[in-house]
């Protein structure tokens, strides 16, 4: 299979005044496509920064990271900023809709940076609003819709760009236990479609739904386990 995601002996370090903290201490691991990857590790183990970097908002001090094929540890501003229109698709636990705007334009604003026509981003998020069960919606905006409707939403904007990874931070943080598992079932739903997944999480529950957890300590990878067999142990060194 492709590999979506590559990351070889990646550190990154924060200076912090005089001091340097380095919040990933060499962390190598790939993503297939079409997988469906969970990180989990306590406050302060990296995972932030983790994702951060897999979503191209930050890069790596050295090593390697290679997305959908590219080199994007090196890229300039501007670059990245393009690999993280055309390339990636975010949900977050907020939400981080925008509340002026209703349902079909909180989707169809990713199309509007990339120069898509209006009728065709229309068409698009339409179709999206559709597939995440809020075609009755379109015309409401955020703060008239549920926790759970709203991340819907926020998935559909996710993947209005045909993203070859898609980034979940907490998608499942600020909604009940029931709303979670409605969104769960949509990732898995998503993932069985052939989306690849990266999500965030603290809860074991929920990074169970992956197919492989990556556990974070210290700004290094614990362990991989494979939630479908057992654990992978990964050395420390």
């Amino acid at each position: 299979m492709t590999n979506i995601v590559e990351l070889v002996d990646v550190v990154k370090v924060y200076r912090m005044g005089d001091n340097e903290v380095e919040a990933l201490a060499g962390v190598t691991f790939e993503v297939e496509k079409g997988e469906f990857w969970s990180i989990m590790g306590p406050s302060g183990s990296g995972k932030s920064t983790l994702l951060n970097l897999l979503g191209c908002l930050d890069r790596p001090t050295s090593g390697e990271y290679r997305l959908g094929g590219k080199d994007v540890a090196h890229m300039n501003d501007h670059d990245l900023s393009a690999v993280r229109g055309t390339m990636l698709g975010f949900v977050f636990q907020s939400f981080n809709l925008i509340q002026q705007l209703n349902v079909l334009e909180n989707i169809e604003v990713p199309l509007f940076y990339q120069g898509v026509s209006p009728k065709a981003a229309r068409e698009k998020a339409l179709q999206l609003a559709r597939k995440v069960g809020l075609g009755e919606r379109t015309d409401h905006r955020p703060f008239q819709l549920s926790g759970g409707q709203q991340q819907r939403v926020a998935i559909a904007r996710a993947l209005v760009n045909d993203p070859v990874l898609v980034l979940a931070d907490e998608p499942t943080g600020n909604l009940d236990s029931r709303t979670g598992e409605e969104i769960m079932a949509m990732l898995h739903e998503l993932h069985d479609q052939g989306t690849t997944i990266v999500m965030v999480t603290h809860e074991d529950d929920v990074a169970q739904h992956a197919q492989k957890t990556l556990v974070m300590r210290d700004g290094r990878i614990l362990e991989i386990r494979d939630n479908e067999t057992s654990a992978e142990e990964v050395p420390l060194s």
